[in-house]
């Protein structure tokens, strides 16, 4: 039997984007998990600090959404925090310019093709995929650092 394709979507872009912000609800405990001196110093095996991950996050995010809904691609922010509270401020800052910049993406807009920062070529869908993906992947790394700290991470299925 050949499979059934329908136009129903797995998922409409509202829970993609409750998705990604439990996600981003995730790792923002991960931060508060980390005594501070150890969030923007301690790295296992040359990997970096997870601060350094976090403002990769925070880095990403607005300017990706920005470019999915204009098509022009600005570099990746390079702000850098010095204190959690300072992060947290930045964290939280970029989770409600997300919640403001997500709506304004065109349904059509998903299923495009465009070449993100002149180097990733790839539908938009896949392209929010990666950016959320990126944040789970390093999101690992700090929960090893936190083990290796002999700290709990947060359980990732509460999101």
């Amino acid at each position: 039997m050949a499979p059934t394709t329908t136009a129903a979507p797995i998922m409409t872009s509202q829970q993609f984007l409750q998705s990604w912000q439990g996600h981003r609800a995730l790792t923002r405990r991960t931060i508060e998990a980390f005594p501070e001196d150890k969030l923007f110093n301690y790295a296992v095996g040359g990997m970096r600090p997870f601060s350094a991950l976090a403002m990769e996050f925070i880095g990403m995010a607005v300017p990706t959404l920005q470019g999915v809904i204009t098509g022009k691609w600005e570099q990746f922010a390079s702000a850098k925090a010095t204190t959690r509270s300072e992060l947290l401020r930045m964290w939280d800052e970029t989770t409600r310019e997300i919640d403001a910049l997500f709506p304004k993406i065109p349904a059509a807009r998903f299923q495009e093709v465009d070449t993100a920062f002149g180097q990733w070529k790839m539908p938009i869908y896949d392209l929010l995929l990666y950016v959320r993906d990126n944040e789970i992947h390093h999101r690992g790394q700090g929960y090893v650092y936190l083990r290796a700290l002999g700290i709990e991470p947060p359980h990732f299925w509460e999101r």
